[in-house]
């Protein structure tokens, strides 16, 4: 299962969990609300996954590729791990399905907090467009991950400040509507 936490304000090493002391957990039912969701998945058979196949079916994802993050495989290493833990916001939905290794996805709450996501193998993940998160690897160092996509695929992140868009309207609107 997905594990999330409020983050500390310290500012040493990203791949760290980052942890509050005391430690403050984020339930899933939390996550939710901010229009983040999981799910659990096989990912020793993610090629013919009858699960995976369907939630790509009922969702729309039409769309996929795969991606592995790892200094020896990633051209231009150093420059997108940066590029990844930009705070930033994206005009879709952000799914990432980890195939193999972790990382950590962090996501601002309505006050304005961070909450670390830890993802695992088999993890599913949905990040709702218009919501501020960065991504980073965990001490690991390796996260291979399936993208998925409605129709043809979108890279284009915005950087905060992006409030101006749409999306982050919708979004801000649907937190509204949550409280």
């Amino acid at each position: 299962m997905v594990e999330a936490w409020y983050m500390d304000s310290l500012d040493d090493d990203q791949r760290k969990p980052h942890r509050m002391e005391p430690n403050q957990s984020v339930s899933l039912q939390e996550l939710e609300k901010l229009g983040v969701y999981h799910l659990k998945l096989n990912a020793d058979i993610y090629e013919a996954d009858p699960e995976l196949k369907k939630i790509r079916t009922e969702r729309n994802y039409t769309f996929m590729d795969i991606i592995t993050i790892h200094k020896d495989t990633l051209p231009n290493y150093d420059e997108k791990i940066k590029i990844f833990y930009a705070e930033h916001l994206h005009l879709d939905d952000e799914i990432r399905y980890v195939l193999e290794g972790s990382g950590y996805f962090d996501v601002r709450n309505k006050d304005d907090k961070w909450i670390r996501i830890s993802v695992e193998k088999g993890d599913l993940i949905t990040l709702p467009a218009g919501i501020y998160h960065r991504f980073t690897l965990d001490e690991n160092n390796f996260v291979k991950a399936m993208r998925l996509f409605v129709g043809e695929p979108v890279w284009t992140a915005y950087n905060r400040p992006a409030d101006s868009y749409k999306a982050r309207q919708d979004y801000l609107t649907f937190l509204a509507q949550v409280a």
